[in-house]
């Protein structure tokens, strides 16, 4: 209970307590809503306008743009009603030549999933009283910027804004400096009246920080970066502001990584930053760095330091695999900033720029009016009075409600997030939380934080099961005892829950731009050239696999009008006529220029005239004789150029030039030629300008040359195009030729007579000739030195760049001392470019060069760091291998190590030393350093590091050891450890397999160790011991079962056991399933392999085609083919199997049966073939003589009946034809009679037949091929004896029955 006493009337208290209570809502309310957008999806957001819309006034035939800079994911749709512009989050409505009708209130609307913002701006249009100019105004705000704008001193002026000395698209690497800059011309200039500077990134507003600068000199508007991040990539514009009216300038900024120290280590992460603070724990997020160092990132190291110090501290022992962490262990009120390391298996990479600081604070209490229990009085101030509050002790506590609306608000591999709202009912002292958890489907809760009670309605859970299921609930607390729980969330599966993102990458050399949407503009492309780009998306989880690569896309210049040309000269003047010169323009538009227009106008007084057209026709050079001009009259001439897609603006208007008689316009000769560096098959020419360069300088210079012998017609220029310096290498020379040389200058006029000959010059090498020589010293000093042996008395050492004297260069320091010089480089750098050489003065022309291009330039500044920190040179990197008892063996190979080299063994930032666990050994003589461990633990995962120091010499490597690499490893290592075990026994060297065998046997074998006499091997089928007649010797270490004709019964597990006193060792073979398919497939090989050629066998019925297998299964599938198909069986061609024989039985063979019989053996995989061919066989088999058909085999027929039989035979030459009876010859008689006709067909007659005609008879057919043999019985009865004997049947079955 709390006492008051107010020291007003009652109204005034009434208006004091109904404020107060009106404060506590807004409180509440203002608390509720920081809430909501504390819980709020942080990867979607409706629209936001950055920048809105400004009003305009501006006067009728002016041009007008409203510009508006808008956020929101996805990426907002906007809608305009006029002509739009959409560039780099920059959003335009342009109203050209604007009219009084156009004066209204125009909206911009942005629209996503996440809702719809409109802003609105005004546009005035005023119409001018006064004459009004509309020619200023037709080309437009793109060629004349000019605006009217109301400045702070009310009057109305015309302003025209220019960038000079623009700053173009940078590349610049991270932790470098850079500045953007240019020069702001603004026409007319008022005093005390200075422009509003802003600049931009993506279109977003920047603020002066720790990482960029911004300055207006009054001239000039420039931005610095202080230390170059990849957060710093993006397009930056310039926006200047000169009352209502503005211009702006953009250009790219791209960011390379910075090399890491260790190669292929990853870059630094992105983007760190804030989610959410409480008391209790600070949620960091970042994004993954732009590049992984050639692997992939394997996690995340997170660094916090509370600000107002300098000691960084460790968050993680071992690295987090999500771009997201909640920071816990923090000190409440205190701030802190963070920043993150990326780690692969190469090593640790560079840190993240710091965050911003944020502050370990509960923001719910913020909001919240509370009041300690026993603390101090409290005043409160409000206008006319003063409330007093008087704080007591409670009489009695309340037990909190449970807290409300409980919901896990982020799910992670790693933790997962709850938030609630505090319990309506909780007195007036503070709470606290405890929060439970149990698996989903049981009741068991148990309490996460017994130790450590939670102050805020958020709380981080760690070390849950990935991919178990787990309730939440939540308890609140205070000095009164423990509440209810709150609801059971719902069931949540620990896993991810995090958006994407965009990464782009291309260039041929691949490039990274991180962070990008659904579309990028890719600056800095080289037109003519091509590239191909590929894409992965990125989130907290990590990165995609890359996208499929585009196909090669050729940069083209966008078709334009050309730009103005410059520069025009008059290169000739006539009395009546000049000679004009221009420059082509700096930018064609992308298409050649098809020509030019010229035109002029008369300067009177200093006025110029009327301008008037010179050419009708356009010119394709880049001059022009203009005619018909007056004598001493003064003109001046504008030049424009035209392409394909139309002309261009004109020039600027050029000097004045006066119409009058010039003279000696080519310039004269250049002189004092000089042949230097004269070799066998180059030399260096040096020449001086012409005294006089003719009516315009010289431009370049050719150089001639021809063999001294040669004649005048016989000159050859050496270069195309005329050439700036004065000095040209000759290449090319044969040796031992003498050549002259001779040198013409050319202006814009022509080129001028040449110079003087220079020679005759021998190309040779003389003898003692020496070169300038690079050297650099073990400090990293680089010089160039030069040695000439033929010197003088008077001879000197003079050193130049590019033909030009060094002697006042204070990027140089030369030495001579004797017959020896050196030029040392103080700082080489992009500025020392070029051809250093060294002459000797008084002698015959001795000297020497050396160039230093790009190239040389990089390999000598290598070579100097190297010198200057020197490394010590490893033969092989550090790894791992697991040794035969489970060791776990770290060692790399330096190439040479001194006596005094030392080693750092690091585990984790932290260095290790030889003790129980680590055992540590150098060999100094072939450079080996190693570590062994006898056990690989949980707590041995991470980073591995030998520093090796060898004198001033240093080196590192490393070996990542997390995750997936570790436990492969530490399995590895425990299968080892348990294999060495096993082998202290009998064991098995080579475990169970099988063979088959050239029998067509399965043999079952295996190779056994470390075994004696007392060792006993047992063989199982299915679980049942197989007994063996052979005892096995060991002798060989081979122990076998051997299973003959092996078929479908043999299938099963087959396992055999070695034992003895020492232990026992077993091996398994499943021969089931398709392991037994897989041995059968190569049991029927081998049988079909064994298969012999196919034999051919005559029949009495035909023809036999068979082969012998060594035996025969039902899994070895056979096939006949006859002449490419398939053979049909039927009664007369059949084909089977019979012991180890597998024949096709072809029965009356035709001719239609010649041709090539294939037998296919298929063993499941393979068809095996055997091959014959009946079409050469010999006669007998097809022509041989044979009955085809009409005997019967038996004949029963009526005595006195006549008995005629007629049969079809075939034979080629056709058959003798001849009858047995009871395998004696039948000859033909009135009674029987035996006749042959055509050839073919043999009549049987008998007349009149009688029991003697009763017996076997049989049909023999005969050529030379062979013969056949058709029997047939023939039995006559008589009808009384037939009757007689059913009778006597009859009789007898009476007797029977009775």
């Amino acid at each position: 209970t709390w006492e008051v006493e107010v020291a007003v009337s009652p109204d005034r208290a009434t208006w004091y307590f109904g404020n107060m209570f009106a404060y506590l809502l807004f409180q509440l309310e203002e608390t509720e809503a920081y809430h909501a957008k504390l819980n709020e999806d942080h990867l979607l957001h409706a629209p936001e306008f950055i920048i809105k819309p400004r009003s305009h006034t501006v006067w009728e035939k002016e041009n007008v743009k409203l510009h508006c800079s808008i956020a929101g994911w996805p990426e907002p749709r906007v809608t305009w009603y006029y002509i739009i512009e959409s560039r780099y989050g920059m959003h335009t409505l342009e109203i050209n030549a604007c009219d009084f009708e156009d004066t209204a209130q125009y909206r911009a609307s942005a629209m996503n999933v996440k809702g719809e913002l409109s802003a609105y701006a005004s546009v005035v249009v005023k119409r001018y009283k006064g004459e009004f100019d509309e020619t200023r105004f037709h080309a437009g705000a793109s060629t004349m910027p000019l605006s009217f704008a109301v400045t702070p001193y009310g009057y109305a002026s015309k302003f025209e804004i220019h960038f000079d000395d623009k700053f173009d698209v940078s590349f610049g690497r991270e932790g470098e400096t850079m500045s953007l800059g240019c020069r702001v011309v603004i026409t007319p200039e008022i005093k005390h009246f200075q422009p509003e500077i802003q600049w931009y990134r993506n279109g977003v507003p920047l603020s002066p920080s720790k990482w960029v600068q911004t300055l207006w000199s009054g001239e000039r508007a420039t931005l610095t970066f202080s230390h170059l991040n990849k957060e710093d990539e993006g397009l930056y514009t310039i926006r200047v502001r000169m009352g209502e009216y503005y211009e702006q300038y953009s250009a790219y900024v791209f960011v390379r990584d910075a090399d890491a120290e260790i190669e292929g280590a990853p870059a630094a992460p992105l983007d760190v930053k804030c989610l959410e603070a409480n008391k209790d724990y600070i949620i960091i997020s970042w994004k993954q760095p732009a590049v992984d160092g050639g692997s992939p990132i394997l996690g995340y190291f997170i660094d916090k330091c509370e600000v107002g110090t300098d000691s960084w501290s460790q968050c993680n022992d071992t690295p987090v695999k999500f771009a997201r962490f909640p920071v816990t262990g923090l000190i409440e009120g205190r701030s802190y900033i963070f920043r993150v390391r990326a780690v692969n298996k190469t090593g640790i990479g560079f840190p993240s720029r710091v965050s911003e600081p944020v502050a370990a604070l509960d923001p719910a209490e913020k909001a919240r009016l509370k009041s300690n229990v026993c603390g101090s009085l409290s005043i409160l101030g409000y206008p006319e009075c003063v409330l007093l509050m008087f704080p007591c002790c409670f009489s009695e506590g309340i037990v909190p409600g449970p807290p409300t609306d409980l919901s896990v608000t982020e799910a992670t591999r790693s933790y997962v997030v709850l938030s609630w709202k505090p319990p309506r009912q909780r007195g007036h002292e503070g709470i606290m939380y405890f929060v439970e958890k149990c698996e989903a489907g049981t009741e068991n809760w148990q309490r996460v934080n017994t130790e450590l009670p939670v102050k805020s309605p958020r709380f981080a859970l760690f070390d849950l099961a990935e991919g178990k299921s787990y309730c939440f609930r939540v308890r609140c607390s205070n000095s009164a005892g423990v509440g209810e729980p709150s609801d059971a969330t719902e069931v949540t599966v620990v896993g991810d829950k995090l958006g994407k993102q965009l990464t782009l990458g291309g260039q041929g050399r691949w490039i990274t731009r991180s962070g990008v949407q659904d579309q990028f503009t890719c600056h800095g492309l080289v037109t003519g050239q091509s590239y191909i780009f590929r894409v992965r998306a990125v989130n907290a989880a990590g990165l995609s696999e890359y996208s499929q690569d585009s196909e090669a896309i050729e940069v083209k210049a966008a078709i334009a009008p050309p730009s103005p040309p410059h520069d025009i000269t008059c290169l000739e003047s006539f009395r009546d006529s000049m000679v004009l010169g221009w420059k082509q323009p700096d930018k064609i538009g992308g298409a050649e220029i098809t020509g030019y227009y010229v035109n002029y106008c008369e300067v009177i007084d200093g006025v110029p005239g009327k301008w008037r057209e010179a050419n009708v026709k356009a010119v394709s050079e880049e001059a022009y004789k203009i005619s018909n001009l007056k004598e001493n009259m003064v003109y001046q001439f504008q030049v424009a150029a035209m392409n394909m897609a139309g002309l261009g603006a004109p020039s600027a208007v050029s000097e004045c030039f006066k119409c009058e008689e010039w003279t000696i316009a080519v310039p004269g000769p250049p002189h004092s030629l000089k042949c230097s560096e004269v070799r066998k098959d180059s030399l260096v020419l040096q020449w001086k300008p012409p005294v006089h360069s003719g009516r315009t300088p010289v431009t370049g210079y050719f150089v001639d040359v021809k063999e001294a012998k040669a004649k005048e017609d016989q000159w050859r220029g050496l270069n195309e195009a005329a050439i700036k310096n004065v000095y040209l290498k000759v290449r090319g020379l044969k040796e031992g030729v003498s050549y002259v040389f001779r040198v013409r200058a050319i202006n814009q006029v022509g080129v001028g007579k040449p110079s003087d000959l220079a020679g005759p010059v021998v190309a040779e090498t003389r003898p003692g000739t020496k070169e300038v020589v690079v050297n650099v010293d073990d400090d990293g000093v680089i010089s160039l030195n030069f040695e000439c042996d033929q010197m003088t008395p008077k001879s000197k050492f003079s050193w130049s760049k590019d033909y030009v004297s060094t002697e006042d260069s204070p990027r140089l320091e030369v030495e001579s001392k004797g017959n020896k010089t050196k030029m040392t480089f103080k700082d080489l750098g992009m500025d020392d470019l070029g051809i250093y050489s060294c002459d000797v003065t008084d002698t015959d022309g001795i000297a020497s060069s050396y160039l230093i291009d790009e190239e040389e330039l990089k390999r000598l500044l290598a070579l100097s760091h190297d010198h200057k920190f020197p490394t010590v040179p490893v033969k092989s990197e550090l790894a791992v291998e697991i040794l035969e008892k489970g060791q776990v063996r770290f060692w790399m190979q330096a190439e040479k190590l001194s006596g005094n080299a030392k080693v750092n063994y690091i585990f984790n930032e932290k260095e290790i030393f030889e003790g129980p666990k680590y055992k540590m050994h150098i060999d100094r003589n072939t450079g080996i350093i190693e570590m062994f461990m006898e056990k690989l633990q949980d707590e041995d995962e991470g980073t591995y590091t030998f520093q090796l120091q060898d004198g001033k010499a240093t080196n590192h490597s490393t070996v990542v050891l997390i995750g997936d690499v570790f436990k492969k490893l530490q399995k590895e290592a425990e299968f080892q450890r348990q294999e060495w075990i096993r082998k202290q026994g009998p064991h098995f060297a080579e475990y169970l397999s099988w063979e088959v065998t050239g029998e067509c046997n399965v043999l079952l074998k295996c190779k056994v160790a470390n075994i004696k006499k007392e060792t006993h091997i047992v063989w199982y089928k299915d679980e049942r011991e197989i007994s063996v007649d052979e005892k096995h010797d060991f002798k060989d270490g081979i122990c076998t079962l051997l299973i003959t004709e092996f078929s479908k019964k043999d299938a099963g597990i087959y396992e055999v056991i070695l034992k003895d006193d020492r232990g026992k060792d077993k091996s398994r073979l499943k021969l089931v399933d398709e392991a037994f398919k897989e041995l059968m497939t190569e049991v029927c090989k081998k049988i079909a392999l064994s298969a012999t050629d196919l034999k051919i066998q005559s029949t009495a019925e035909g023809i036999r085609l068979y082969s012998f297998v060594t035996y025969y299964v039902e899994d070895l599938k056979v096939n006949w083919s006859h002449n490419g198909a398939a053979v049909r069986y039927s009664d007369r061609v059949k084909t089977g199997v019979t012991g180890e024989q597998i024949w096709l039985q072809i029965n009356e063979p035709t001719p239609n049966d010649k041709g090539k019989y294939i037998m296919e053996l298929f063993d499941g995989k393979t068809g095996h073939q055997k091959t014959v061919d009946l079409s050469g066989q010999g006669k007998q088999l097809f022509y041989r003589a044979r009955v085809l058909g009409g005997l019967p085999d038996v004949v029963t027929i009526q005595e006195g009946k006549a008995l005629n039989l007629t049969c079809n035979v075939w034979g080629d030459p056709p058959p003798e034809v001849s009858w047995l009876k009871n395998e004696k010859a039948l000859a033909s008689d009135d009674h029987c009679n035996l006749k042959f006709e055509a050839g073919k067909t043999a009549y049987f007659t008998i007349n009149g037949v009688s029991t003697a005609d009763s017996g076997k008879y049989g049909l023999v057919v005969k050529n030379k091929y062979g013969s056949e043999t058709s029997d047939f019985t023939v039995s006559v009865f008589i009808p009384e004896e037939e009757a007689r004997m059913a009778a006597l049947e009859a009789q007898k079955g009476g007797k029977k029955a009775k």
